[in-house]
């Protein structure tokens, strides 16, 4: 997180006393009207934040605890991280895992690493679905069956394979002219 002058005791969600405010913390801060604006997000967003622990507490005015939240500049840093995550795909307990606990100063690269290892292979079999999904709906739009029932290329193909790409199913056999079971 980028350095501030004014800056909170415990900067790291779920830290003991995140929130609380160091004698310097007065000047500089805003409300979160103030910080939603900068943000680009709502001030419903910035409580929901810190209701799940993403976001520090901020400190009261006047030390009130039902005082106006009073924010220092590092709560922008918080919800530009909140919404990386959110824009990688990340799910707010993922998001929490990511940003909570982390003890001032300790490098989170470990921890990050095992959840874009993780997402990764998320996105990845997502990819796959899209692919296969594609695959289905090209071959549908060029299928010139009446009936989907007719369609042997679209039925044929099994749930990992494109459609399309199945081997055709052979046609039926007809039994030879005079052959027993053969019409008369």
């Amino acid at each position: 997180m980028t350095a501030h002058v004014t800056q909170q005791v415990a900067s790291h969600p779920g830290d003991p006393g995140a929130g609380r405010a160091t004698p310097d913390a007065a000047p500089g801060l805003m409300g979160i009207g103030a910080l939603a604006r900068r943000a680009g997000v709502a001030p419903s967003a910035i409580r929901y934040y810190e209701s799940l622990g993403l976001l520090p507490a901020p400190p009261r005015a006047g030390g009130r605890p039902a005082g106006p939240r009073r924010y220092d500049a590092s709560a922008l840093d918080w919800l530009a991280l909140i919404a990386l995550a959110r824009g990688a795909g990340f799910t707010m307990a993922e998001t929490r895992e990511l940003v909570a606990g982390f003890a001032p100063g300790t490098v989170p690269a470990e921890r990050w690493r095992a959840l874009a290892a993780r997402k990764l292979a998320e996105v990845d079999a997502l990819l796959a679905r899209a692919t296969r999904m594609r695959a289905v709906l090209r071959a549908a739009l060029a299928c010139g069956c009446r009936r989907l029932e007719d369609c042997g290329h679209l039925l044929a193909a099994p749930p990992d394979r494109p459609a399309g790409t199945a081997r055709p199913r052979p046609a039926p056999r007809r039994a030879a002219p005079g052959a027993p079971g053969r019409d008369r």
